[in-house]
């Protein structure tokens, strides 16, 4: 590359990481609770629509593509990945063309095991082709790291999938495949933050099936598990007082899957939803007062104190379980830094899933 475009893409990065610094931090984790005026607003009642709901949505302020992967590798023994893609606009209004757009793009990648936690960040502008979305064919990217369909890619499942990521010392490459519907979240994709009407359209593909390699340090092995996919996008996903969340993705050992997430909040009363996910794609809602999100075990990581180990207890689905992680260091060190990776949990139900913990 000539010295010209290595200047541009620091330029680039750059610009990126000022305009994500400087949102308020008092305003919830990463800025999620400033005020959106002028942006899209999340209302009940939406028809999705696919493949156009795959692609992005610039009217509002932030969204992403987020998977995450429990996988088992050749040797048999456990690791995870993540990929997300983030949006986020610097402003309101009509899209600027080429430098003048105000889409920013961020993207992270992870891997993750009982000895180890690699992860790198990107950045982009929009408008200049480097990172960006597309809803047919469907494809999602930034430089070379990507999410894109296959020409078997039906939309109803978002299926099948290649993905592909690297860093410094670590890369990914996998397949993705599913046999079900991508799967609405909340109240028919309408999923509320707060009691205030915080809210944002998400759906789920949480039935991927994965195959592929892992090479970390220069040594590949094969691997193959289950991956889930998160599509969520809003304006003002947080309220002002709402300071984080702690977020678990399930796949139960029957087929079933379970999303649950508590966003904190600084008087201490936080807000608890989840949904349960049957192995044939219905969903049953889960009331926050029928959900207990306890904490049994911390980890100091990154000069913080995280809980790590959790119990979950569902009282009218008979579900009571204990969450383990299976490296407690698996800590995000971007620009926005948060705690994310695989679990495995036992009691009235067994598997796997992913946990995430951010504003701490």
């Amino acid at each position: 590359m000539s010295a010209d475009g290595i200047s541009r893409r620091a330029l680039v990065g750059g610009i990126a990481a000022l305009a994500l610094a400087r949102r308020p931090t008092a305003q919830g984790y990463a800025g999620l609770g400033e005020k959106a005026d002028g942006f899209a607003q999340v209302t009940p009642g939406k028809m999705f629509s696919f493949p156009a709901d795959h692609g992005p949505h610039p009217a509002f302020r932030i969204e992403w593509w987020y998977l995450t992967a429990n996988l088992v590798d050749s040797n048999g023994a456990p690791c995870g990945l993540q990929w997300t893609l983030f949006r986020q606009a610097t402003r309101p209004g009509p899209q600027g063309e080429g430098w003048a757009n105000q889409q920013i793009w961020m993207a992270h990648a992870a891997v993750t095991r009982a000895d180890t936690h690699r992860f790198n960040e990107r950045f982009s502008r929009g408008g200049i082709g480097q990172a960006g979305v597309a809803a047919k064919p469907f494809a999602a990217w930034i430089d070379d790291w990507e999410m894109k369909a296959t020409d078997r890619t039906d939309d109803r499942t978002l299926s099948p999938l290649t993905l592909k990521a690297a860093g410094a010392d670590f890369s990914y490459a996998l397949t993705l495949e599913a046999d079900r519907p991508v799967v609405l979240q909340g109240d028919g994709g309408y999923s509320r933050k707060s009691e205030r009407g915080q809210a944002s359209y998400y759906y789920s593909q949480p039935f991927f099936h994965a195959r592929g390699s892992i090479t970390i340090d220069d040594k590949p092995v094969d691997v193959s598990g289950q991956a889930w996919m998160d599509r969520e996008w809003s304006s003002q996903p947080l309220d002002t007082d709402q300071t984080g969340w702690d977020w678990l993705s399930l796949h139960l050992a029957s087929g079933d899957k379970l999303m649950l997430y508590r966003l904190r909040q600084k008087d201490g009363k936080d807000y608890p939803f989840g949904n349960w996910i049957f192995a044939d794609g219905r969903t049953q809602m889960i009331a926050g007062n029928d959900i207990q999100m306890t904490p049994k075990a911390t980890a100091d990581v990154a000069g913080r104190r995280l809980p790590v180990q959790w119990q979950i207890t569902i009282p009218s689905r008979s579900f009571s379980i204990v969450c383990k992680p299976l490296n407690p260091k698996a800590w995000m060190g971007t620009g926005f830094s948060y705690w994310e990776g695989p679990i495995s949990f036992a009691g009235t139900h067994n598997g796997v899933g992913y946990l995430e913990l951010t504003g701490y």
